[in-house]
Protein backbone atom coordinates (compact mmCIF):
# COMPACT_ATOMS: atom_id res chain seq x y z
CA UNK A 1 0.00 0.00 0.00
CA UNK A 2 2.69 2.62 0.57
CA UNK A 3 0.94 5.54 2.04
CA UNK A 4 -2.57 5.78 1.67
CA UNK A 5 -3.56 8.74 -1.22
CA UNK A 6 -0.42 10.54 0.13
CA UNK A 7 0.33 11.61 -3.76
CA UNK A 8 -3.16 13.28 -3.97
CA UNK A 9 -1.97 15.19 -0.73
CA UNK A 10 1.53 16.31 -2.42
CA UNK A 11 -0.02 17.64 -5.18
CA UNK A 12 -2.76 19.19 -3.40
CA UNK A 13 -0.46 20.53 -0.88
CA UNK A 14 2.67 20.88 -2.26
CA UNK A 15 2.76 21.11 -5.94
CA UNK A 16 5.95 22.77 -6.37
CA UNK A 17 7.77 19.67 -4.50
CA UNK A 18 6.95 18.19 -7.51
CA UNK A 19 9.36 18.58 -10.74
CA UNK A 20 9.14 16.77 -14.12
CA UNK A 21 12.25 16.01 -15.88
CA UNK A 22 13.93 13.32 -18.44
CA UNK A 23 15.81 10.21 -17.99
CA UNK A 24 18.18 11.85 -20.22
CA UNK A 25 19.02 15.07 -17.74
CA UNK A 26 20.39 12.46 -15.30
CA UNK A 27 23.22 11.05 -17.39
CA UNK A 28 25.77 10.38 -14.42
CA UNK A 29 23.82 10.13 -11.78
CA UNK A 30 23.56 7.44 -9.13
CA UNK A 31 19.82 5.64 -8.58
CA UNK A 32 18.81 3.27 -5.90
CA UNK A 33 16.22 0.95 -7.47
CA UNK A 34 13.67 -0.71 -5.38
CA UNK A 35 13.49 -4.00 -7.27
CA UNK A 36 10.40 -5.28 -6.13
CA UNK A 37 7.89 -2.79 -8.13
CA UNK A 38 9.85 -3.48 -11.96
CA UNK A 39 9.69 -7.34 -10.74
CA UNK A 40 6.48 -7.59 -10.15
CA UNK A 41 5.84 -5.81 -13.56
CA UNK A 42 8.01 -7.86 -15.07
CA UNK A 43 6.17 -11.03 -14.06
CA UNK A 44 2.84 -9.63 -14.91
CA UNK A 45 3.60 -8.59 -18.06
CA UNK A 46 1.39 -10.25 -20.61
CA UNK A 47 2.01 -10.74 -24.42
CA UNK A 48 -0.16 -9.74 -27.25
CA UNK A 49 -1.54 -13.13 -27.75
CA UNK A 50 -2.44 -13.38 -23.92
CA UNK A 51 0.51 -15.94 -23.15
CA UNK A 52 3.51 -15.05 -20.97
CA UNK A 53 6.96 -14.70 -21.49
CA UNK A 54 8.63 -18.16 -21.69
CA UNK A 55 11.85 -19.86 -22.96
CA UNK A 56 12.08 -23.29 -24.54
CA UNK A 57 11.57 -25.25 -21.54
CA UNK A 58 8.40 -23.46 -20.64
CA UNK A 59 9.51 -21.16 -17.56
CA UNK A 60 8.55 -17.92 -17.35
CA UNK A 61 11.40 -15.24 -18.13
CA UNK A 62 9.57 -12.36 -18.44
CA UNK A 63 11.33 -10.91 -15.18
CA UNK A 64 14.90 -11.21 -16.38
CA UNK A 65 14.06 -10.30 -19.99
CA UNK A 66 12.30 -7.45 -18.36
CA UNK A 67 14.65 -6.61 -16.43
CA UNK A 68 17.29 -6.71 -18.69
CA UNK A 69 16.11 -4.05 -20.89
CA UNK A 70 14.95 -1.53 -18.32
CA UNK A 71 18.65 -1.64 -16.90
CA UNK A 72 20.11 -1.43 -20.75
CA UNK A 73 17.81 2.20 -20.70
CA UNK A 74 19.74 3.21 -17.69
CA UNK A 75 22.86 2.29 -18.62
CA UNK A 76 22.55 3.54 -22.26
CA UNK A 77 21.35 6.83 -20.44
CA UNK A 78 24.69 7.10 -18.46
CA UNK A 79 22.80 6.06 -14.95
CA UNK A 80 24.36 3.96 -12.50
CA UNK A 81 22.10 1.65 -11.11
CA UNK A 82 22.07 0.19 -7.71
CA UNK A 83 19.52 -2.46 -7.31
CA UNK A 84 17.80 -3.02 -4.02
CA UNK A 85 16.02 -6.14 -3.24
CA UNK A 86 13.60 -6.42 0.01
CA UNK A 87 14.70 -8.78 2.55
CA UNK A 88 12.81 -10.50 5.50
CA UNK A 89 9.50 -8.34 6.16
CA UNK A 90 9.42 -6.51 9.95
CA UNK A 91 6.71 -8.32 12.33
CA UNK A 92 4.95 -4.81 11.99
CA UNK A 93 4.45 -5.69 8.43
CA UNK A 94 2.99 -9.52 8.91
CA UNK A 95 -0.86 -8.96 8.83
CA UNK A 96 -0.83 -6.76 5.47
CA UNK A 97 1.54 -9.57 3.87
CA UNK A 98 -1.21 -12.46 5.23
CA UNK A 99 -4.02 -10.08 3.56
CA UNK A 100 -1.84 -9.52 0.34
CA UNK A 101 -1.39 -13.57 0.35
CA UNK A 102 -4.94 -14.05 0.56
CA UNK A 103 -6.01 -12.08 -2.39
CA UNK A 104 -3.26 -13.89 -4.29
CA UNK A 105 -4.52 -17.02 -3.51
CA UNK A 106 -8.56 -15.85 -4.32
CA UNK A 107 -7.29 -14.58 -7.56
CA UNK A 108 -5.51 -17.87 -8.32
CA UNK A 109 -8.53 -19.61 -7.69
CA UNK A 110 -11.04 -17.46 -9.95
CA UNK A 111 -8.57 -17.15 -12.38
CA UNK A 112 -8.92 -21.39 -12.33
CA UNK A 113 -12.42 -21.11 -12.69
CA UNK A 114 -13.17 -18.30 -14.90
CA UNK A 115 -13.75 -19.16 -19.07
CA UNK A 116 -13.26 -15.55 -20.12
CA UNK A 117 -9.89 -15.20 -21.65
CA UNK A 118 -9.68 -11.87 -20.48
CA UNK A 119 -10.98 -12.49 -16.79
CA UNK A 120 -8.54 -15.36 -16.56
CA UNK A 121 -5.22 -12.73 -17.32
CA UNK A 122 -6.48 -10.43 -15.02
CA UNK A 123 -6.86 -13.07 -11.79
CA UNK A 124 -3.78 -14.70 -12.90
CA UNK A 125 -1.84 -11.36 -12.86
CA UNK A 126 -3.75 -10.59 -9.06
CA UNK A 127 -2.23 -13.86 -8.02
CA UNK A 128 1.61 -13.65 -9.10
CA UNK A 129 3.93 -13.30 -5.63
CA UNK A 130 7.43 -12.81 -5.42
CA UNK A 131 9.27 -16.10 -5.21
CA UNK A 132 13.15 -16.31 -4.47
CA UNK A 133 13.55 -18.27 -7.45
CA UNK A 134 12.70 -14.86 -9.00
CA UNK A 135 15.23 -12.94 -6.81
CA UNK A 136 17.75 -15.54 -7.56
CA UNK A 137 17.36 -15.28 -11.40
CA UNK A 138 17.65 -11.30 -11.46
CA UNK A 139 20.95 -11.57 -9.42
CA UNK A 140 23.03 -13.85 -11.62
CA UNK A 141 21.55 -11.20 -14.33
CA UNK A 142 22.97 -8.70 -12.38
CA UNK A 143 26.31 -10.11 -11.88
CA UNK A 144 26.72 -10.63 -15.23
CA UNK A 145 25.68 -7.42 -16.35
CA UNK A 146 28.17 -5.69 -13.88
CA UNK A 147 25.44 -4.74 -11.82
CA UNK A 148 25.46 -3.69 -8.26
CA UNK A 149 22.42 -4.62 -6.02
CA UNK A 150 21.94 -4.58 -2.02
CA UNK A 151 19.75 -8.01 -0.28
CA UNK A 152 19.24 -6.51 3.06
CA UNK A 153 17.82 -7.79 6.39
CA UNK A 154 14.83 -5.34 5.93
CA UNK A 155 12.33 -3.32 3.44
CA UNK A 156 14.03 -2.20 0.20
CA UNK A 157 12.64 1.50 0.18
CA UNK A 158 14.06 1.46 3.54
CA UNK A 159 17.88 1.26 2.77
CA UNK A 160 17.28 3.47 -0.67
CA UNK A 161 16.31 6.22 1.28
CA UNK A 162 18.96 5.71 3.66
CA UNK A 163 21.57 5.98 0.66
CA UNK A 164 20.12 8.80 -0.89
CA UNK A 165 20.30 10.50 2.73
CA UNK A 166 23.56 9.58 3.03
CA UNK A 167 24.80 10.70 0.11
CA UNK A 168 25.60 7.07 -1.98
CA UNK A 169 23.01 8.01 -4.54
CA UNK A 170 21.63 10.23 -6.03
CA UNK A 171 18.16 9.48 -6.42
CA UNK A 172 15.52 6.71 -5.46
CA UNK A 173 13.33 4.76 -7.94
CA UNK A 174 10.81 3.67 -6.34
CA UNK A 175 6.26 3.79 -6.86
CA UNK A 176 6.37 3.21 -2.91
CA UNK A 177 5.68 6.49 -1.34
CA UNK A 178 6.78 5.21 1.96
CA UNK A 179 10.46 5.99 0.53
CA UNK A 180 9.90 9.61 1.23
CA UNK A 181 8.64 8.66 5.18
CA UNK A 182 12.07 6.87 5.37
CA UNK A 183 13.94 9.88 4.88
CA UNK A 184 14.26 10.12 1.09
CA UNK A 185 15.56 13.50 -0.48
CA UNK A 186 14.74 12.99 -3.88
CA UNK A 187 12.74 10.22 -5.19
CA UNK A 188 11.82 9.23 -8.62
CA UNK A 189 8.62 8.11 -9.81
CA UNK A 190 6.74 7.04 -13.00
CA UNK A 191 5.40 10.70 -14.54
CA UNK A 192 2.28 12.11 -12.37
CA UNK A 193 1.29 14.29 -15.25
CA UNK A 194 -0.80 12.21 -17.34
CA UNK A 195 -0.98 14.39 -19.67
CA UNK A 196 2.67 13.41 -20.75
CA UNK A 197 2.96 10.10 -23.13
CA UNK A 198 6.75 10.37 -23.76
CA UNK A 199 8.41 7.04 -21.54
CA UNK A 200 11.47 8.90 -20.85
CA UNK A 201 9.89 11.42 -18.53
CA UNK A 202 9.86 11.45 -14.77
CA UNK A 203 8.18 12.90 -11.54
CA UNK A 204 11.50 13.85 -8.79
CA UNK A 205 9.54 14.34 -5.70
CA UNK A 206 11.44 16.51 -3.29
CA UNK A 207 11.17 15.77 0.66
CA UNK A 208 12.69 18.80 1.77
CA UNK A 209 9.83 21.13 -0.14
CA UNK A 210 7.36 18.80 0.78
CA UNK A 211 8.21 19.38 4.54
CA UNK A 212 8.89 23.13 4.05
CA UNK A 213 4.82 23.31 2.29
CA UNK A 214 3.28 20.93 4.75
CA UNK A 215 4.97 23.57 7.63
CA UNK A 216 6.04 20.16 9.53
CA UNK A 217 9.24 18.56 10.48
CA UNK A 218 10.04 15.19 9.76
CA UNK A 219 9.17 13.71 13.03
CA UNK A 220 5.41 15.60 12.21
CA UNK A 221 5.56 14.33 8.71
CA UNK A 222 5.84 10.67 9.68
CA UNK A 223 3.22 10.96 12.21
CA UNK A 224 0.96 12.27 9.62
CA UNK A 225 1.30 9.39 7.22
CA UNK A 226 0.63 6.51 9.65
CA UNK A 227 -2.77 8.06 10.50
CA UNK A 228 -3.18 8.52 6.48
CA UNK A 229 -1.99 4.44 6.64
CA UNK A 230 0.71 2.95 5.96
CA UNK A 231 1.73 -1.44 6.04
CA UNK A 232 2.95 -1.10 9.36
CA UNK A 233 -0.42 0.25 11.04
CA UNK A 234 -4.22 -0.39 10.61
CA UNK A 235 -6.09 2.49 8.98
CA UNK A 236 -8.50 4.74 10.65
CA UNK A 237 -11.78 4.51 9.39
CA UNK A 238 -13.63 7.83 8.49
CA UNK A 239 -10.08 9.63 8.73
CA UNK A 240 -8.23 10.43 5.61
CA UNK A 241 -5.13 12.19 3.78
CA UNK A 242 -6.35 15.52 4.63
CA UNK A 243 -8.04 14.71 8.19
CA UNK A 244 -4.70 13.60 8.71
CA UNK A 245 -2.81 16.61 7.14
CA UNK A 246 -5.30 19.16 9.46
CA UNK A 247 -4.99 16.55 12.14
CA UNK A 248 -0.83 17.09 12.52
CA UNK A 249 -0.95 20.59 11.74
CA UNK A 250 -3.15 21.02 15.06
CA UNK A 251 -2.02 18.48 17.67
CA UNK A 252 2.02 17.76 16.17
CA UNK A 253 2.05 14.25 17.61
CA UNK A 254 -0.05 11.41 17.30
CA UNK A 255 0.49 10.67 21.49
CA UNK A 256 -1.91 14.47 21.52
CA UNK A 257 -4.14 13.57 18.44
CA UNK A 258 -5.26 10.77 20.61
CA UNK A 259 -5.67 12.75 23.63
CA UNK A 260 -7.64 15.32 22.23
CA UNK A 261 -10.52 12.93 21.96
CA UNK A 262 -11.71 14.52 18.81
CA UNK A 263 -11.84 11.57 16.37
CA UNK A 264 -14.00 8.59 18.14
CA UNK A 265 -12.98 6.10 15.46
CA UNK A 266 -9.44 5.17 16.63
CA UNK A 267 -9.45 1.06 16.68
CA UNK A 268 -7.33 -0.03 19.75
CA UNK A 269 -4.92 -1.80 17.22
CA UNK A 270 -3.90 1.40 16.02
CA UNK A 271 -2.88 2.57 19.48
CA UNK A 272 -0.90 -0.26 20.65
CA UNK A 273 0.88 -0.43 16.98
CA UNK A 274 1.65 3.10 15.85
CA UNK A 275 4.95 3.32 17.71
CA UNK A 276 6.25 0.54 16.44
CA UNK A 277 5.28 1.92 12.79
CA UNK A 278 7.44 5.40 13.62
CA UNK A 279 10.03 3.22 14.89
CA UNK A 280 10.50 1.50 11.67
CA UNK A 281 10.01 4.47 9.74
CA UNK A 282 13.04 5.84 12.14
CA UNK A 283 15.29 2.33 12.26
CA UNK A 284 17.23 3.20 9.25
CA UNK A 285 19.03 6.29 10.85
CA UNK A 286 21.58 3.35 12.93
CA UNK A 287 22.93 2.75 10.23
CA UNK A 288 25.88 5.19 10.39
CA UNK A 289 28.85 4.00 8.04
CA UNK A 290 28.72 2.53 4.03
CA UNK A 291 30.71 -0.15 5.31
CA UNK A 292 27.38 -1.20 7.22
CA UNK A 293 25.49 -1.44 4.09
CA UNK A 294 25.85 -4.33 2.22
CA UNK A 295 26.60 -3.54 -1.58
CA UNK A 296 27.41 -6.28 -3.89
CA UNK A 297 29.29 -4.68 -6.83
CA UNK A 298 30.14 -6.96 -9.76
CA UNK A 299 32.40 -7.31 -13.14
CA UNK A 300 30.50 -7.18 -16.36
CA UNK A 301 30.82 -10.25 -18.53
CA UNK A 302 29.57 -10.03 -21.77
CA UNK A 303 30.17 -13.66 -22.87
CA UNK A 304 28.59 -15.54 -20.17
CA UNK A 305 25.53 -12.83 -19.97
CA UNK A 306 25.30 -13.51 -23.90
CA UNK A 307 24.94 -17.54 -22.65
CA UNK A 308 22.45 -16.95 -20.01
CA UNK A 309 20.46 -15.29 -21.93
CA UNK A 310 20.49 -17.34 -25.09
CA UNK A 311 20.29 -20.78 -22.95
CA UNK A 312 17.95 -19.46 -20.49
CA UNK A 313 15.93 -17.02 -22.06
CA UNK A 314 15.98 -18.39 -25.58
CA UNK A 315 16.72 -14.98 -26.61
CA UNK A 316 17.79 -14.50 -30.08
CA UNK A 317 21.78 -13.38 -30.13
CA UNK A 318 20.98 -10.41 -32.49
CA UNK A 319 18.39 -8.82 -30.09
CA UNK A 320 21.64 -9.31 -27.04
CA UNK A 321 24.14 -7.65 -29.09
CA UNK A 322 22.12 -4.66 -30.42
CA UNK A 323 21.11 -3.94 -26.63
CA UNK A 324 24.40 -4.53 -25.41
CA UNK A 325 25.51 -2.04 -28.37
CA UNK A 326 23.93 0.66 -25.91
CA UNK A 327 25.56 0.46 -23.03
CA UNK A 328 28.12 3.90 -22.12
CA UNK A 329 31.64 2.56 -20.88
CA UNK A 330 32.56 3.42 -17.58
CA UNK A 331 34.68 6.52 -17.11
Amino acid sequence: MGIRSLTSLIKQKSPDSIQTTSLYKLAGKKVAIDTSIFLYKSLTNVRNNGEYLTNKDNKIVSHIVGLFYKTIQYLALGIIPIYIFDGKPPSEKINTLKERNKKASECKELAEKSDSKEEKIKYEKGSIRIQKSHIDDLKKLFNLMGVSYIHPNGEAEAYAAELCRKGIVDYVISEDMDTLVYGCPKLIRSCLDKSIKRRDVVSIIDLETILKDFKMDMSEFIDMCIICGCDYCPTIPKVGTVRSYNYIQTYKTIEKFIQSGKCSTIPEEFIQKFNGARNLFLSMKDINTIENIPIIQNQYKKDMLKVFLIEECSMSEKKIENSLKKIKPSP
